[in-house]
This record gives C-alpha cells, sequence and structure tokens, in this order.
C-alpha cells in the first residue's frame, strides 16, 4: 500500500498544483464544494423540520393524555377513591415528565435548525460572492464548459445510499463546522 500511497499523495499535490496555477479553475472548484455544501445544507434543513414536526405531533398526543389523565384525577377524587386517585397522579406526572423531556428535545433540535438555516444562508452568500467574482473574469478566461467539475462525480454519486457510519460523520463535520461559524461570529 505504501506505493499507492506515495502516487496517490503526489497526484493530489500536481492537482493542487494545477489548480493553484489556474485561478478561475480554483474558483470553479471552490463554488463546486459550495453548492455541494448548500446541497447538503438543504438535506440537514428537511431533516430537522422532519424530526421538530414529529416532536411536535409527539408532545400534542402526551398533551392529550395528560388532559385524560387529570380528568381520571378529579373524577376519582370526587368519588372518594384514594387508590386509584394517586395512581392516576403518578401516571399523570409521569406523562408530564415524558412531556418535558420531548420538548428538551424539541428545543434542541429548534437551535439546531436555526443554526443551519444561517449557516445555509451564509454558504449561499458566499457562493454568490464566487459566482460574481468568476463571472467579473470575463468570458475568455472562462472556458466554454461553464463549471468544469460538474461531471466529476462527488462523494456518494452512482454509489449505495450513505451508510450509518458516513451519515455520523456527516452530522459531526456540520456541527463543527457550525461551531466554527460561531466562534468566527463571536469574533
Amino acid at each position: 500500500m505504501g506505493l499507492f500511497d506515495e502516487i496517490g499523495r503526489f497526484l493530489e499535490t500536481q492537482l493542487e498544483d494545477y489548480i493553484r496555477g489556474n485561478p478561475q479553475l480554483e474558483l470553479w472548484a471552490l463554488e463546486d464544494r459550495l453548492r455541494a455544501q448548500e446541497t447538503e445544507m438543504g438535506r440537514l434543513i428537511g431533516e430537522l423540520q422532519t424530526r421538530e414536526q414529529k416532536f411536535q405531533d409527539q408532545i400534542l398526543a402526551l398533551a392529550e393524555k395528560v388532559k385524560v389523565w387529570h380528568g381520571r384525577v378529579q373524577t376519582t377524587q370526587a368519588a372518594g377513591r384514594a387508590d386509584l386517585e394517586a395512581a392516576a397522579r403518578e401516571r399523570e406526572a409521569d406523562l408530564l415528565k415524558e412531556g418535558n423531556i420531548v420538548w428538551a428535545q424539541m428545543d434542541l433540535v429548534k437551535k439546531r435548525l436555526a443554526q443551519a438555516l444561517e449557516m445555509q444562508a451564509q454558504v449561499k452568500q458566499r457562493r454568490q460572492e464566487v459566482l460574481t467574482k468568476i463571472a467579473a473574469q470575463g468570458p475568455a478566461k472562462q472556458s466554454a464548459k461553464a463549471n468544469p467539475f460538474e461531471t466529476v462525480a462527488g462523494p456518494g454519486q452512482g454509489a449505495a445510499p450513505f451508510d450509518d457510519l458516513e451519515r455520523r460523520f456527516q452530522q459531526w463535520e456540520m456541527d463543527e463546522e457550525v461551531a466554527r461559524l460561531k466562534r468566527q461570529m463571536g469574533r
């Protein structure tokens, strides 16, 4: 494997040098990466919105159960059934605790959704800036093909769907990027 690693590193270095020597290609590569990030952010936002909706539905279902059990507490109290009243109060308290947990999870998803929306806007703005720079280069410097990187297969294209490990790494990388952007905005 040592020989293949060395060849791989050599080819990567050659490609990086070639791209650095051709700034328009570097801009196209950056635009391609930003477009991929924008697409990934859209997917993440959709996923987070779906999770938020599921939590909202779960909270509404729990609220209905709490309402039912609260009515049972009142009914058993009025009937003088202390044994059933205590059990009904306990069930109501358990449902309230579960509701609080689901609410906290939903709140976390809402925060991540807000971060993802903010990051998507930043990526979109950055991509627009890159496209403006590309357009400013003029038609003489641009190739006949709009983006030479569009035909290059990205990660996961033509392959099986992402496996769980890939998804977890993408999630971790996305969280790291959000944290980095927060630090940048805090300066």
